[in-house]
């Protein structure tokens, strides 16, 4: 009997798990009948123990006593990797908290394989870190001590853009040279690759991926962007002190803004510096929303409803940010508009790496015949619009917007331990 094997797509905000049935890839379901489970660990201080995803998120909201932690991939590579956040009485190192959420999903993989897993393709990004290889390979090497102290003991990489074209393969009745376009939470990745029946059939296709590129733009750049323009306004930032010689220091609101470092602002340390912000603030009102916010640990929660603007936002012309607080009330409104001209630079960036990677594909725009659209962001309209102009000839096939890298990660993992 072949051991089990599996492939995981550790997402910023979503993760995945893929297996293969009878040669079919399938997706594993991971909490209460879900195939996607929300990034994110909740440390619960009332029963001690520690939730993920949607319950992770659920306790959370419901004001229960704890610790949030989301994000999570976006500190692979980085120098928040290896420091320590305050647990109630204990300190623990981010890539611990990494390896709690890699260990939950091998739990959940061999639940469903009904044995034990040691071998697992885990997906990756083009770039975990934007021009700087040496981050790179060092983000790459901590996920896999993470996994490997989890119990893998037989764990390749594959690049994520790469899985969801082996996905789309499955697809496909003739050969065509596509686009394959992944922009999630964290990155956004392109692949120019072949693909056909015949070439699925292929164990070695190194010649059939002509160029691969990605940059570290995704989702929750978008929301930290939104909430720095459109909603911290509405505690403080950007305000001047009461001199009127300077505005107040941006870190703090730019922390609250950032999925992975809102946890900064809830130390004694920073509730501290708050408190001198307000007194030298011309509009003390607006800081006093900040520390309500902060005393509410309530950071978590408005990010979310920032993203969920974002979301409507997609379908919507305008959508509204909301905030109740027992001590601060307010509404900021944000329109399609306002969110285009909010992230339009970093889609500019992101068009201009998918045109860079067709030049290191050797093609021609006109010689792409399909793009294929998969991760969250690409519902985004600025964003499809800006990278379909590029190749407007070519035909959209719209992927699994959540699932598409997973089940390409498990046909891959069948590939290499099957």
């Amino acid at each position: 009997m072949r051991p089990a094997f599996g492939g995981i797509d550790f997402g910023t905000s979503n993760s995945t798990i893929g297996v293969v049935d009878n040669g079919r890839p399938r997706l594993v379901a991971l909490e209460d009948g879900q195939v996607t489970l929300p990034s994110a660990v909740f440390f619960n201080f009332e029963d001690n123990r520690t939730h993920f995803g949607r319950r992770a998120i659920s306790d959370y909201t419901d004001s229960i006593e704890g610790r949030l932690m989301r994000s999570l991939k976006s500190v692979l590579g980085s120098s928040l990797a290896h420091e320590k956040t305050r647990i109630k009485a204990r300190s623990i190192a981010f890539m611990e908290i990494v390896g709690l959420f890699v260990g939950h999903l091998k739990k959940r993989l061999e639940e469903d394989a009904g044995e034990t897993v040691e071998s697992v393709v885990l997906g990756r990004p083009v770039q975990f870190v934007d021009d700087d290889p040496e981050a790179d390979a060092r983000a790459q090497g901590e996920l896999e001590n993470a996994a490997r102290a989890q119990g893998f003991k037989h764990i390749a990489f594959q690049f994520e853009p790469i899985a969801a074209a082996l996905d789309y393969e499955q697809k496909v009745t003739r050969e065509e040279l596509a686009l394959i376009v992944d922009m999630g939470g964290g990155t956004s990745d392109f692949s120019i690759v072949r693909v056909s029946p015949q070439r699925a059939r292929s164990l070695d296709r190194k010649d059939d991926i002509l160029a691969s590129r990605g940059i570290h733009i995704g989702g929750t750049d978008f929301d930290r962007l939104l909430s720095i323009v459109h909603v911290m306004p509405e505690l403080g930032y950007l305000t001047p002190t009461k001199d009127g010689k300077r505005n107040l220091p941006a870190s703090y609101f730019i922390d609250l803004a950032t999925w992975q470092r809102i946890n900064l602002v809830y130390t004694a340390r920073a509730m501290s510096h708050l408190r001198q912000i307000r007194y030298e603030a011309e509009r003390a009102d607006l800081v006093d929303r900040f520390i309500h916010v902060v005393e509410h640990r309530y950071g978590h929660a408005l990010a979310a409803l920032v993203e969920r603007a974002k979301i409507e936002l997609t379908e919507q012309l305008s959508a509204q940010v909301a905030v109740a607080l027992p001590g601060v009330e307010f509404a900021a409104e944000i329109t399609r508009a306002g969110l285009e001209a909010t992230i339009a630079r970093d889609i500019g960036q992101v068009a201009a790496t998918v045109e860079q990677t067709i030049r290191d594909a050797r093609v021609k725009p006109s010689d792409i015949t399909a793009v294929f659209l998969t991760g969250g962001s690409t519902a985004i309209p600025l964003a499809r619009q800006e990278i379909l102009a590029l190749v407007p000839q070519a035909s959209v096939i719209e992927g699994d917007m959540f699932g598409s890298v997973g089940l390409g990660l498990a046909l891959d993992a069948q590939r290499k331990f099957g």
